[in-house]
């Protein structure tokens, strides 16, 4: 018994061309396409809403956030000066 040819020529390989040429094949192979396609522009369009979110994020929240510290810094020197003079800070409660 011989053994059997693969590649070009065998039997094989010309049933594996007929199954390949079906319809059902290559509708799968254009589904298989676009899903590929659709998930790099989600990707693309996911990264956008990621880098626009951030932006955000750094345009209106941390100059508030620096805002605060800065009120909370003056009000700390505030305090430290009264007590220096020996008055009573104005929202100071013993």
């Amino acid at each position: 018994m011989a053994p059997k040819k693969f590649g070009a020529g065998g039997r094989d390989s010309s049933n594996l061309a007929s199954i390949t040429n079906y319809g059902i094949v290559s509708q799968g192979r254009r589904a298989a396409c676009d899903a590929v396609h659709v998930s790099k522009k989600l990707l693309k369009s996911t990264g956008k809403a990621a880098w626009i979110a951030g932006t955000t994020f750094l345009i209106l929240v941390v100059p508030l956030i620096i805002e605060l510290e800065r009120d909370q810094q003056l009000s700390e020197i505030e305090f430290q000066q009264a007590s220096l003079l020996g008055t009573p800070a104005a929202g100071a409660m013993y």
